[in-house]
């Protein structure tokens, strides 16, 4: 196991790197630069001025130069200035995180809570009334818009009926635990819906196939209960595949929702990182990215160690 830590923790370094060579690379080529803002903003600004400006943040140097400049910085914990917020890095990145830890965590665990058990009861009776009404809702919930059903839910809870609030984390002020609770009530459920029909139909498709097994039906030849076969032989078998999707979602979930963060004026990370992108912060925007991409790591590292839990036949020696 410790050989094989160590291997997948070499490859993420090297990911890492690649990842953030591209990014850089890739934000790099972008048309214009912080400096062409700073002369949009500013129409006195001359020429002389930008070019020594340019000089002075090294935006005149090769872009290999500077990656390295900027690649040496970071090793040793500097990662620099927002330029929009005006705020070093570390300290805008570590409260839009927590945000949308909670937006997107809870919104996860309630789309798995639903999913699993609705998921398994559509794949123990195939091709019912009730598995043909499992599969429509949760076709439905996947051909949704995730900007429509945010904007339906806010014009018939905060509109129409008032009893919610349209968006932001809390009202100005400061209201306490359930104030910030009820601002995160329709963004969850916004996330929830859009999310649940596709567990739902991964979760039904890979326990119908688990469920053809020759071990299942010998199982019940053995006189196995119903419900224990489920829950006991068929069930962590069939979570395999999920646990693979769940992983994907989990570095999706620190990269944020961006449709539904700007639907809700949620301060997360995705909607700091398209306002960063679209305002030439590198820096923000570099480090945002280079942190969904490690969590998409971690959470792919975290699927694979759960192979070996759900599945003795899987080993890491």
């Amino acid at each position: 196991m410790s050989r094989y830590l160590t291997t997948r923790f070499v490859q993420s370094l090297l990911v890492l790197a690649i990842m953030s060579f591209a990014i850089y690379g890739l934000m790099g080529l972008m048309p214009g630069d912080p400096i062409d803002l700073m002369i949009s903003a500013n129409p006195e600004i001359t020429s002389e001025d930008a070019a020594r400006l340019r000089a002075l943040y090294g935006l005149d140097r090769p872009i290999l130069e500077r990656y390295g400049n900027w690649l040496q910085a970071a090793l040793t914990g500097d990662f620099g200035y927002s330029r929009v917020h005006k705020q070093p890095v570390v300290d805008l990145l570590l409260p839009a995180l927590g945000s949308t830890a909670r937006l997107l965590g809870l919104s996860l665990l309630l789309s798995i809570a639903i999913a699993l058990p609705v998921g398994i009861l559509a794949a123990a009776r195939p091709y019912s009334r009730l598995d043909y009404a499992i599969n429509l809702v949760a076709f439905a919930g996947i051909s949704v818009p995730v900007f429509w059903l945010g904007l339906l839910l806010i014009m018939l809870f905060s509109v129409i009926l008032g009893v919610l609030p349209a968006g932001g984390t809390e009202t100005p002020g400061g209201g306490g635990f359930w104030d910030q609770l009820r601002h995160l009530v329709l963004p969850v459920a916004t996330l929830t819906l859009a999310s649940v029909g596709g567990h739902t139909r991964y979760v039904r498709a890979s326990m119908a196939e688990t469920l053809r097994q020759d071990y299942i039906r010998t199982a019940r030849a053995k006189g196995i209960g119903w419900r224990r076969v489920l829950w006991r032989h068929a069930l962590r078998n069939a979570l395999i595949p999920v646990v693979t999707i769940l992983a994907l979602d989990f570095g999706f979930l620190f990269s944020g929702a961006l449709v539904t963060e700007t639907i809700f004026a949620y301060p997360g990370m995705g909607k700091m990182i398209y306002d960063a992108i679209m305002g030439n912060d590198f820096n923000l925007a570099l480090i945002a990215l280079m942190l969904a991409t490690l969590v998409t790591l971690v959470g792919n590292l975290l699927a694979d160690l759960a192979y070996a839990w759900l599945d003795p036949r899987v080993t890491y020696k």
